[in-house]
């Protein structure tokens, strides 16, 4: 069985006032830091969808697979189809896990966790004190629903609320705040 890791990086980070993929985190972006996380984790294939300033990106940043995301103006929805989309070639994923780019707080055990319950008909989130969140991990069975009802910047967030999921607790290794804005890095 092999699990993916997805990170969704195409925003423009408006509120952040630049792109985020290309903020700077403990030496390194945080788009790099994102698939590095994936990569710790133990996922066996990572891959960043871009957008905004992709081409920055590309040329700032050591990643690994990327796909670029033409519509990712449009919202989160688009870059999560665009990334199921790509991943979807390979008959030999099972499962894929999700990371945004400013959630630098999710960290390679919280995946780990999530990871293990990884199998084609597989829901998971991670859990915080009664509260889901990420990292999510969507078996390949779901890609296809996912993949029709993320619009705008609701991803995957309507088809979990329509089907059974399970919860990790994940508290205790991660947080899943998100960086909105510059001062939230210092968080």
């Amino acid at each position: 069985m092999i699990t993916a890791g997805l990170v969704l990086a195409a925003g423009a980070g408006r509120r952040f006032g630049m792109a985020k993929a290309l903020v700077p985190y403990r030496n390194r972006l945080l788009v790099e830091h994102a698939a590095e996380t994936l990569g710790n984790a133990g996922c066996g294939r990572t891959l960043v969808v871009l957008g905004a300033r992709a081409e920055d990106v590309l040329a700032a940043a050591s990643l690994p697979t990327t796909v670029i995301n033409p519509d990712w103006a449009t919202g989160m929805g688009s870059s999560l189809r665009a990334g199921l989309s790509e991943l979807s070639a390979d008959a030999a994923l099972d499962a894929v896990v999700v990371l945004l780019v400013d959630m630098p707080g999710v960290t390679a055990e919280a995946v780990r966790r999530v990871a293990a319950h990884a199998a084609p008909e597989a829901l998971v989130m991670g859990g915080y004190q009664g509260r889901r969140g990420h990292p999510v991990l969507l078996g390949r069975e779901h890609w296809a629903g996912v993949a029709a009802s993320a619009t705008g910047d609701r991803g995957a967030r309507d088809y979990l609320r329509a089907h059974e999921v399970l919860v990790v607790d994940v508290g205790d290794v991660a947080d899943d705040r998100d960086v909105d804005r510059p001062e939230d890095l210092d968080a």
